[in-house]
């Protein structure tokens, strides 16, 4: 039989060869570190028989396939484990996840689990791990899975069983299924997996948590246990410290400790900003209005409120309706279309769009005027479940540096290529390092509206702008928008972290539900493009992911408080109140701190708030108007003038360049100056 390798080499093997003798047909080496196969695209174990004139890539622990291999293989080892522990516990599901594994259980009764119980768990993990026991396949008739599981009281297998036959198509029925055994355990399960437990290098349980069958609340709330596993112990750890350093980093609590943003069940998924915490945010959309300006975009601003009709026109309201807060007016002179004698329904806004191409419509549009850039940093609601609020990373209220532009088809490629030098210029701001960015494209959904001619113009254009900047990206098939593809800018944070900021997308689609026209040259009316487009995304989540990247270290120019002034005693309080009042004067967030506290006191709360400088006034200072600036993290300045000082950090603030010497750039210093 023949077998082609990924560099199109054909293989030679005997009939009836498996994974495993086709990666020892190519190397004793490889065939040690084979984890399992792809055939034709499918990954499967080694022991399979390959099938005549197949294209086949060996899996090692090199491949990107092989973590969630591993992860998979120590699900079951978990189970198993559990099962050693706990006699007549019911397994559910155990499947690899992003970053780990879980797998659910209904436990006997008066069984209660907690991290405690991970020591021992993992101790027998461990047993099942030296023992090197082998992954075997077997394909067995649905009767016998059947009466198997039946007879072990495991009703999550049978059910997940019947449920398979069920719902297989008439002309493809499910006659048998595949189990995996390692040492006592047996799983129902597609697989594939590794040869062995042993290749399993390091595992980690991590939380408990509660899961539905299912995921319906109204069955068998079961318990998750969720771990991960590395081929090695160093990749573990390192992750592991990651994690620790994430939690440090998590925004919701540096968040609260700066004094930036707080959450109450008053009004779950929407954010109180503190005063600290609006003049961010307020900077940031000053940032947008400010650069927009500078490249032709003109801020509008649309209703909270719309009538169900726009949103059916728009294509929203079937593809969004459950995400949409809906309310009516209460107006029994105008019956709903339902009968109901209420008023028309209305919807609160989830995006600006379609707001946006109402407004294009109350004007008469020539040739000469297009683009039509639109820009509204708009409040936005979106009806998110209680379960996936997460801090500022998914609110139900946001506001988002939205843009939508008019365009004709010859400006696609132009008005693309500004749009994404615009997001470079406004990440360089925050000292984002271009090798942090990756660029994906994301083409046409199977729920799709538009024809294929549109979907294929549109994919197009995209590419060529792309291609047209030399930026590398890779293509996400099926993940566009229900309306046209898009252009997804990922950063890559400095936890290792990947978060979706800008978006460029276009739309041949609204113009046409909306009748959207412009006069062209020829005096005839034509369809526009609209182009979507945000940089920053939410302000919301841009704030959450600049704290976690940061530490809570935010640019100096963006900071609410730029240095804070420390008076010694009391008698040194007009005197800092008056070089506050010089440094304000220049543009500059100026606190004054004239607690009858301590010098050494008021530094340490000040540097364990990261206040970015802070400058202690004494009578030299007070005397002679200078000031020595202390950055976060210790380093100290010469004394300088309070008047050179407000011109040089002015300019910092006023032209959003990165302050030098700041946290970092020095070993911390004694933290009684001088002049204490």
């Amino acid at each position: 039989m023949q077998a082609t390798l990924p560099d199109g080499k054909v293989l030679e093997l005997p009939d009836g060869a498996t994974g495993a003798d086709a990666a020892m047909a190519i190397g004793e080496g490889l065939a040690r570190a084979a984890l399992a196969i792809t055939v034709d695209g499918e990954q499967r174990d080694l022991d399979r028989p390959l099938p005549e004139g197949a294209h086949i890539g060996i899996i090692t622990e090199r491949s990107d396939e092989a973590l969630e291999l591993l992860r998979h293989d120590t699900a079951h080892v978990l189970a198993a484990a559990i099962l050693d522990l706990y006699p007549g516990t019911k397994i559910a599901i155990g499947p690899p996840i992003e970053n780990g594994f879980y797998y659910d259980f209904e436990f006997p009764q008066g069984v209660v689990l907690n991290d405690g119980d991970f020591a021992a768990i993992e101790a027998k993990m461990k047993e099942h791990v030296k023992a090197d026991e082998h992954f075997v396949r077997e394909d067995v008739s649905v009767a016998d899975a059947l009466e198997r599981f039946k007879a072990e009281d495991q009703p999550y297998k049978v059910e997940l069983i019947e449920d398979l036959v069920k719902n297989a198509p008439a002309d493809a029925p499910v006659e048998t299924v595949s189990l995996y055994t390692n040492g006592p355990f047996t799983d129902l399960c597609r697989g594939p997996h590794g040869p062995g437990t042993k290749r399993i290098g390091a595992f980690k349980l991590q939380s408990l948590a509660g899961a539905y069958w299912r995921g319906d609340s109204d069955r068998q709330q079961l318990v998750r246990i969720y771990g991960t596993a590395f081929f090695k112990k160093k990749d573990l750890t390192a992750y592991l410290e990651r994690l620790e350093l994430a939690r440090q980093r998590d925004h919701r609590k540096l968040g609260k400790e700066l004094g930036l943003f707080y959450f109450s069940e008053a009004a779950p998924g929407s954010t109180f900003w503190s005063p600290s915490g609006t003049r961010v945010f307020n900077d940031l959309v000053g940032l947008s209005r400010e650069m927009g300006d500078d490249r032709g975009y003109t801020e509008v601003k649309t209703p909270q409120l719309f009538d169900a009709s726009l949103w059916k026109t728009s294509g929203h309201w079937d593809k969004y309706r459950d995400d949409m807060f809906l309310t009516s007016t209460h107006d029994p002179e105008h019956g709903h279309e339902d009968g109901e004698p209420h008023g028309p329904t209305m919807g609160f806004k989830p995006m600006n769009c379609p707001g946006h191409y109402e407004l294009y419509r109350q004007t008469r549009w020539s040739w000469r005027d297009l683009p039509v850039r639109f820009s509204e940093p708009g409040l936005l609601h979106r009806n998110e479940l209680s379960g996936a609020l997460h801090g500022l990373m998914r609110v139900r209220q946001f506001c988002q540096d939205d843009g939508h532009l008019f365009v004709m088809e010859e400006q696609i490629q132009e008005e693309v290529t500004n749009c994404l030098a615009f997001a470079k210029d406004t990440y360089d701001l925050f000292g984002f390092s271009p090798e942090d960015f990756t660029y994906e494209l994301s083409t046409r959904p199977d729920n799709r509206l538009g024809s294929d001619a549109m979907w294929d113009k549109a994919e197009s254009d995209l590419r060529a702008a792309l291609d047209a900047n030399n930026l590398p990206y890779v293509v996400h098939e099926g993940d566009g928008a229900f309306y046209g593809p898009k252009i997804d800018i990922q950063f890559r944070d400095s936890l290792g972290r990947s978060w979706q900021l800008g978006t460029v997308q276009i739309d041949y689609l609204a113009p046409e539900r909306f009748n959207l026209v412009y006069t062209g040259a020829d005096n005839s009316e034509h369809r526009p493009v609209v182009l979507h487009r945000a940089l920053l995304g939410s302000y919301e989540r841009f704030i959450g992911i600049l704290l976690e990247h940061t530490g809570g270290e935010l640019p100096f120019w963006l900071q609410p408080a730029h240095l804070t002034l420390l008076t010694v005693s009391d008698r040194h309080a007009d005197a800092a109140r008056e070089i506050a009042a010089e440094l304000k004067a220049a543009g500059l967030r100026v606190v004054v701190d004239d607690r009858t506290e301590t010098v050494g006191r008021k530094i340490r709360e000040t540097e364990i708030s990261k206040q970015p400088l802070m400058a202690v006034i004494g009578d030299r200072e007070a005397e002679e108007r200078t000031l020595t600036l202390r950055h976060h993290g210790g380093r100290e300045e010469e004394a300088a003038p309070v008047s050179e000082v407000a011109v040089r950090l002015g300019a910092a603030v006023k032209e959003r360049t990165a302050l030098q010497g700041s946290a970092g750039d020095a070993a911390p210093a004694d933290p009684a100056p001088a002049s204490a």
